[in-house]
């Protein structure tokens, strides 16, 4: 957990005050005429996200004034961390509970960096400024976010000669380890004795062995399971990406960081469910072996892909890992994915897209990133775009000519590797900041984490009360 949070309160705790410009205006009223100057001389109207200090009669900072606008932003305090001298401090405001843990939630990721390889990371940090947990606050839950955000943005920011099939299964063993859950990895030409084809095909031309890695924690409740799509460094495989576009590709297993995340938070919290975690890891590399251009595989499905392109490898290996996920028929499955750029250029590199084959599921997840202001945008699974990806010689083709709606098919592609009676849902996503803003540095990034938390949260919950009605 970051070190910007504290229980530690007492003496020399400075509030900070978050108004609004109408609250600013009556605040002032009940203030002295030295407060009153003060704050006109600098011309303080408590815009959202400006602050002000204010000093005391010996020169001390007294409190700081914070402007918040109406709608609140989640990330508001995230950067009046940045901007506030070390020291102690306080929160006073009219925040809802649930504004102020998001609030909380921002403050603390502004203390998130990204310093394994850094030669001064062993070195004494500066000071900061350090937060007093509010009474009322949703600690162990805020705790628990930051630990899984944490997580994923420290997996995708690995560079991949640390992070290979290898290593990811070794974060989910320690996962594993500290919330006792059960892991069962499956590597190399197992894959292939334990049918999972099309994730030992795409895999197999790298030194470092593909790999199925299987977590399964709790024993009550609705099942949820976790698809994340492990490629730990995407060449492009013979259909060789540019140089410029293997500059970011050790992000490619950012869906398999995210699902890894996201079951941190549901250990941690305890949640009264069954939880299934399944990343199909991999390096899309060039060697004699790798797999080609129109070669014909076989999927754990037994539907035979032709692959039209080796650059679209992710939908090809989570094929195998879907039909394993959907055969339990879990409550819930969803996959996160770096799939397309075709869903960047639709939706820019900050909104992830949301495919559903569940309408309820699709308004749940919706209604939570609105809550958590953690977008996502619903996309179709335009059935008549399936037509496109036709094979002449196999089932299916892993691409469609063109490249028109290429988010679409490829989430068609994923569908038909899904039992038609489970709720699913696929969300294809950046996992990348461009560009450093409050609480969220460049690189690695969380995108639709705590929507689907939020929404993992609530079944559980309802699960729990239809239980105790059934009993």
């Amino acid at each position: 957990m970051t070190s910007n949070l504290t229980s530690r309160g007492g003496a020399g705790t400075v509030p900070i005050l978050c108004l609004t410009e109408a609250e600013l205006k009556t605040w002032l009223k009940d203030q002295g005429p030295e407060r009153q100057s003060w704050v006109e001389t600098t011309g303080f109207k408590a815009k959202s996200g400006k602050h002000l200090l204010l000093p005391g009669t010996h020169g001390q900072l007294d409190c700081v004034l914070f402007g918040v606008g109406e709608k609140r932003d989640p990330w508001i305090l995230a950067g009046l961390a940045k901007e506030l001298p070390a020291g102690r401090y306080s929160l006073e405001s009219s925040f809802s509970a649930k504004e102020a843990d998001q609030a909380l939630l921002g403050w603390a990721l502004a203390g998130y960096s990204f310093d394994r390889f850094s030669t001064k990371s062993g070195k004494v940090r500066p000071k900061q400024a350090v937060l007093v947990w509010p009474k009322g606050a949703g600690k162990e839950r805020i705790k628990s976010l930051y630990d899984a955000i944490a997580l994923t943005r420290d997996l995708i920011n690995t560079p991949a000669n640390h992070m290979g099939p290898e290593e990811l299964a070794d974060a989910a063993r320690g996962l594993a380890k500290t919330h006792k859950a059960k892991l069962e990895v499956i590597e190399g030409e197992q894959l292939l004795k334990k049918n999972f084809p099309a994730i030992y095909e795409v895999g197999k031309a790298s030194h470092r062995a593909p790999r199925l890695i299987d977590l399964t924690w709790g024993k009550k409740g609705p099942l949820v399971t976790l698809v994340g799509k492990g490629v730990c460094f995407d060449t492009g495989g013979l259909d060789l990406k540019t140089a410029a576009g293997m500059l970011t590709m050790k992000k490619d297993m950012g869906g398999s960081a995210h699902v890894l995340g996201l079951a941190s938070f549901i250990m941690a919290q305890k949640l009264p469910l069954r939880l299934r975690v399944l990343i199909p890891a991999v390096e899309n590399a060039v060697a004699g072996n790798a797999y080609r251009p129109l070669d014909v595989i076989q999927t754990r499905k037994g539907l035979t892909v032709e692959v039209g392109n080796t650059d679209a490898e992710g939908r090809i290996v989570l094929s195998d890992a879907l039909v394993e996920g959907s055969s339990e028929k879990p409550d819930m499955l969803i996959d996160f994915a770096t799939l397309t750029g075709a869903a960047r250029v639709a939706l820019g590199t900050d909104l992830p897209a949301l495919f559903c084959n569940d309408d309820s599921l699709a308004e749940s997840l919706l209604a939570q990133a609105e809550e958590e202001q953690d977008p996502l945008w619903r996309m179709p699974l335009h059935k008549p775009y399936r037509s496109k990806l036709d094979s002449k010689v196999a089932d299916i083709n892993n691409v469609s000519p063109g490249g028109y709606g290429g988010a679409i098919t490829a989430a068609l592609f994923l569908e038909e590797f899904v039992e038609k009676d489970v709720p699913w849902a696929h969300i294809d996503l950046m996992a990348w900041n461009l560009s450093a803003s409050a609480g969220r540095p460049a690189g690695g990034e969380a995108m639709g984490l705590r929507a689907v938390a939020g929404v993992i949260e609530t079944l559980a919950k309802e699960g729990r009360k239809k239980r105790a009605t059934k009993a």
